[in-house]
């Protein structure tokens, strides 16, 4: 799919990091950008600075992501673009003691399942709503009417201790991007998904200097974070390379996350 200003494209969590750095790749391609997020303050002024537009929106909700979906496709159009971003994290043993009192206790239920509903079924609500959308599209000259690209993890793969929830939602993530991507094969809308290792994101910039320091340094090659920028070309290239589809790829400078 060639990127230029007749494609409308929707970015769920790009009010920040790899969000933010993917919405600002499209639209300096030219295409026209809808922003979901629940950061009113930084999705406006996201939106205003790259000429799109703005909705909030909980992924986890049918209501709120209906009406993202229906306020950028009054402005933009239906959009032939999805990218999910959109995601959130909880750390906590499946069960262990508790220090102080040495009482044995469990993840918190109602962490595991937030994690869930964010990661794993808020981003196939969106995909499926995008999915539907796409499908009032006449295809393009090559027979294709859309692309969706997912944000998974490393820990889809080698989730560290306290990561059970998060893992599990990333790594039904990838899980689902071939059979999704199966399901949409004869509708010409490809599928893919990106694992992003240690990024520098806005969750990591607000660690402590040493912190900051050795986790760059456990990258095998280059040792630093990953740029939010080289994200966002990876998800440029899988909306632009008509034969990714169905795809699950690793973006890590060859780390494999320690147990800890």
């Amino acid at each position: 799919m060639k990127l230029d200003s007749t494609i409308a494209a929707v970015v769920t969590g790009g009010a920040s990091g790899l969000g933010e750095a993917t919405a600002r790749a499209l639209a300096a391609h030219g295409a026209r950008v809808a922003i979901f997020d629940l950061d009113a303050v930084r999705g406006e002024a996201l939106a205003g600075e790259l000429g799109g537009v703005f909705c909030q929106a909980d992924v986890r909700c049918d209501e709120q992501v209906d009406a993202a979906f229906a306020k950028a496709r009054a402005v933009h159009g239906q959009e032939r673009i999805l990218v999910n971003c959109a995601g959130t994290s909880s750390v906590a043993k499946t069960a262990g003691r508790d220090k102080a009192s040495g009482e044995a206790k469990h993840f918190p239920l109602d962490a595991f399942d937030r994690v869930i509903q964010v990661n794993l079924v808020g981003t196939f609500r969106c995909i499926a709503k995008a999915a539907a959308g796409m499908l009032s599209l006449a295809p393009m000259a090559d027979g294709e009417r859309g692309v969706v690209v997912n944000t998974a993890s490393v820990a889809a793969q080698d989730g560290q201790a306290g990561q059970a929830a998060y893992a599990a939602s990333k790594a039904a993530i990838v899980g689902m991007t071939l059979p999704i991507a199966r399901d949409l094969m004869n509708e010409g809308i490809r599928v893919n998904t990106i694992m992003p290792g240690l990024f520098d994101t806005p969750l990591l910039n607000g660690l402590p200097q040493h912190v900051h320091a050795a986790l760059s340094a456990s990258v095998p090659f280059p040792k630093r974070l990953g740029a939010p920028p080289e994200y966002a070309e990876l998800v440029a290239l899988m909306v632009t390379n008509g034969y990714f589809n169905g795809e699950s790829v690793r973006l890590d400078g060859a780390i494999r996350m320690a147990a800890r």
